[in-house]
């Protein structure tokens, strides 16, 4: 137990990929119950004593579940070292603690402001205590989820605008990763593969995509999605589309006799559906 004039414990709490609640790096057992409380209280920092008994226990009388939390405040503050603070009607972490999400929460606002931090791709890549499935998890999963979504697709044009190719394929395949349905982290590698010129890529991305939106959903993608594409695949088009013109002109030319066909191998034309078609040499499904 700590004496007057000991440093103070430091104490962190993970939430994401498991709860866990560390003082001076050293694992606390805390049992099922407890934790709920605490990872409730970080989450929802400064909220009423009613509010967080109602999200706790949600099908009892309020003022059962109001003793309830009662009760667990007071078996939390027996440890010296409580991670928790009351003030007044209110409950929250203590000034010191330190909480994972509100580190991945302070990333995508750096990200947001333009800057790049430093290991921001590998930030929130575990999902929110999983397998708690109470309806303020729920929520609160979801709302990080799509924060970290939207701050690697950020980070990733960021890193494309400063002609960090590198940085922003990882990035952007970090999100992929994480939602492997989601168009706009398809969009950004198609992006980055043509501003880097590497054309073969940016295709058998697309067709990659398009292949599986097709499997699982049944549905194409997005015009948007089909536009970047566009200019890369003209001239194939252009060519396939010319190509009988030519053996036309060939077979009318002077000293061939009329209706032979040329020799030598003949290229198909290519049909122009609302997707852009992949160049001749490649199948649907990619090279």
């Amino acid at each position: 137990m700590p004496t007057a004039g000991d440093p103070a414990p430091r104490v962190s709490l993970h939430l994401l990929g498991g709860f866990r609640l560390l003082h001076d790096d050293i694992p606390v057992v805390v049992p099922r119950g407890l934790q709920r409380v605490i990872a409730l209280i970080g989450l929802r920092p400064g909220a009423t004593r009613s509010h967080l008994a109602g999200l706790l226990w949600p099908e009892t009388p309020e003022d059962r579940a109001l003793s309830s939390l009662r009760t667990a405040l007071w078996r939390l503050r027996q440890d010296p070292c409580c991670p928790l603070r009351t003030d007044g009607d209110t409950v929250r972490l203590g000034p010191t603690v330190h909480l994972d999400v509100d580190e991945l929460v302070a990333t995508a606002a750096r990200v947001r402001d333009g800057e790049v931090p430093r290991a921001a791709a590998g930030a929130g890549r575990h999902d929110l205590l999983p397998g708690w499935y109470d309806d303020w998890v729920l929520l609160e999963r979801e709302r990080l989820r799509q924060l970290r979504l939207h701050m690697l697709e950020e980070l990733a044009g960021n890193h494309l605008a400063a002609d960090r190719h590198g940085e922003a394929l990882e990035a952007a395949l970090e999100a992929m990763a994480a939602e492997p349905l989601r168009e706009t982290p398809h969009r950004l590698v198609v992006r980055i593969h043509l501003a880097e010129g590497n054309a073969f890529e940016a295709v058998h991305a697309f067709y990659v995509y398009r292949d599986l939106l097709l499997r699982e959903l049944r549905l194409e993608p997005s015009p948007a999605m089909c536009a970047l594409l566009d200019e890369t695949l003209a001239p194939i088009r252009r060519a396939t589309r010319q190509a009988p013109q030519r053996r036309a002109d060939r077979s009318n030319a002077p000293g061939r006799p009329a209706g032979s066909a040329p020799r030598g191998p003949t290229a198909p034309t290519t049909p122009h559906p609302r997707s852009p078609s992949p160049p001749p040499s490649m199948s649907p499904g990619g090279p």
